[in-house]
């Protein structure tokens, strides 16, 4: 016997009116009455369609500034009660309440409100209490009610009701859906509300995310994957528009979500290329060009196949530049339609334009997973300037080794951990990353630079040292001993940038004024793990 069941009453009540008078035809067409509620049923009306009140089919009206509509028994009673059971037939049929066999609410847009910066009273009156309750009590009635929750799900029921009802499948899988938006819509009041209190991190913390796309694998071919967004619309890959290229992958989605943060800490047209989450060329320039030539300097070998952000549209001359090598990703805020045409010559290369940049100092938490729960924290929004500085040594940093500095440390804040960068003339010329040891970092580093002189043809007998020679250097925690440093000053290295802290700092400072070194200290970390 087939599962699948007609539609004879409908309750209609949405705040998205898209699809709406389709999907309501479709329900007279296949023998449904309509209910509905104001806004819903005034649109139903004008396009000519037969709808009842839901007050005229309860014989009750609506109250309290209409908080109170769909809250009576003859309209829970007959979404709830189970067809199967002669007992609840008997007592709705004792009670006159009528069976309503598919409810479709998409409730009041809270998050929307919210997003928009409304008053505290506005996003209260936003906050639906009706429509969640239809919608979980058609959800645990599945077996013989459907419930829809976004007008994407219309037409796949529309036509389920042209093979005779909607089957217990689908229902299923519309309760499932049903269930997940509610709580994603009290996540969002839940989230809300905690700012409004104060609280940063409450004693429940609940995260909703929207798929947004089914990803082939994860980091590797045997491990599944998907990327959800969030809806705070963080400028970045959850907002971009990928204008060309293949499907992008996982490690795409981090890579390039790295890139992007780091670029957008960074004053003046700038670019960033990203290996593995970590930037292997970093640079400022007049132009994105001309970042873009100093930013691919400082590790040419690692920016083959990598990821470039920039911080301002593109335009032919930088997207010339970039297209020369193989690129997987390229993200920006725009580009120029000669730009476009460039990139499209490379078939394979993802181009996505976000529409903004996302704001490094703007408030937001960071979630990892680990074993039975997570880990939660603010966003590293620390931002360090020259007032900040506290010079230690004999020697204090010229202006341009000031402006190498912060620019430095701007860029190890997106480094991981232990990360070490030298720069010079706005631009990284060595990066080390992600090494057990800090001195290990320094010395990666320092051989990144030698490698990059060769490759420009800039490395001589006279000038062995390589990019670093003459160049700032940061460190993204304190030297806990004199060996980073002295690395650091053997590789050319003129001044220092870091946290300080350490039990050895006097030390550390010991050994820059014996190597004539200029060191400031920020007492503020950038660990990136």
């Amino acid at each position: 016997m087939s599962d699948a069941l007609p539609i004879r009453r409908a309750l209609l009540s949405v705040s998205d009116k898209g699809g709406l008078i389709d999907f309501a035809r479709a329900l007279v067409a296949h023998g449904a009455e309509l209910l509905s509620t104001g806004g819903t049923a005034a649109a139903i009306r004008a396009a000519g369609l037969a709808v009842k009140d839901v007050s005229d089919h309860t014989g009750f009206p609506e109250i309290l500034d209409g908080r109170v509509k769909t809250l009576v028994p003859q309209v829970h009673g007959g979404i709830l009660f189970r067809r199967d059971l002669p007992e609840h037939q008997a007592q709705a049929d004792r009670h006159n309440i009528a069976p309503i066999d598919l409810v479709c609410v998409d409730l009041y847009p809270f998050e929307a409100t919210v997003a928009k910066g409304a008053p505290f009273e506005d996003c209260i009156e936003n906050i639906d209490i009706g429509g969640p309750a239809m919608i979980r009590s058609a959800a645990k009635n599945h077996d013989h009610v459907a419930v829809l929750t976004s007008p994407a799900q219309y037409t796949e029921v529309a036509g389920a009701l042209s093979s005779g009802g909607t089957t217990l499948a689908l229902r299923r899988k519309l309760a499932a859906a049903a269930y997940a938006r509610t709580a994603a819509y009290d996540a969002a009041i839940a989230a809300w509300f905690a700012r409004q209190e104060g609280e940063e991190f409450p004693n429940r913390l609940s995260t909703a995310g929207t798929l947004k796309q089914t990803l082939r694998y994860g980091e590797n071919p045997h491990q599944r994957a998907a990327f959800y967004i969030d809806g705070t619309n963080r400028p970045g890959i959850a907002t971009a528009r990928q204008v060309q290229g293949k499907e992008l992958s996982y490690n795409n989605l981090n890579d390039t979500d790295a890139a992007y943060e780091a670029v957008a800490e960074l004053d003046g047209p700038a670019i960033v290329i990203v290996k593995h989450a970590n930037p292997c060329g970093v640079a400022l320039g007049s132009n994105l060009a001309e970042a873009w030539d100093k930013a691919l300097r400082c590790d040419p070998v690692s920016a083959f196949g990598g990821i470039v952000a920039a911080n301002r549209p593109l335009d032919a001359a930088a997207a010339e530049r970039i297209a020369a090598i193989f690129t997987e990703v390229v993200i920006a805020p725009d580009a120029s339609d000669e730009a476009k045409a460039i990139f499209a010559r490379k078939k394979n290369l993802r181009l996505l334009l976000t529409g903004g940049l996302p704001d490094p100092a703007a408030p937001g938490t960071l979630i990892r997973s680990v074993s039975g729960g997570f880990l939660a924290q603010s966003r590293d929004a620390g931002r360090i300037t020259q007032a900040d500085l506290k010079v230690v040594t004999k020697r204090a940093p010229t202006d341009q080794e000031l402006a190498d500095l912060l620019f430095a440390f701007r860029v190890c804040k997106h480094v991981k951990s232990n990360a070490i960068v030298y720069a010079k003339d706005g631009a990284t010329v060595g990066i080390g990353a992600g090494q057990m040891s800090r001195v290990d970092s320094a010395r990666i580093a320092a051989w990144k630079s030698e490698e990059a002189a060769k490759a420009a043809g800039l490395a001589t007998p006279l000038a062995p040292k390589g990019l670093a020679d003459g160049s700032v250097v940061a460190s993204d925690a304190f030297f806990p001993f004199a060996d980073g440093l002295q690395a650091a000053a053997a590789a050319g290295a003129t001044a220092v940038i870091q946290p300080g802290g350490s039990m050895r700092d006097n030390e550390v400072i010991a050994a820059a004024d014996e190597a004539g070194l200029a060191m400031v200290l920020t007492g503020m970390r950038h660990f990136r793990h």
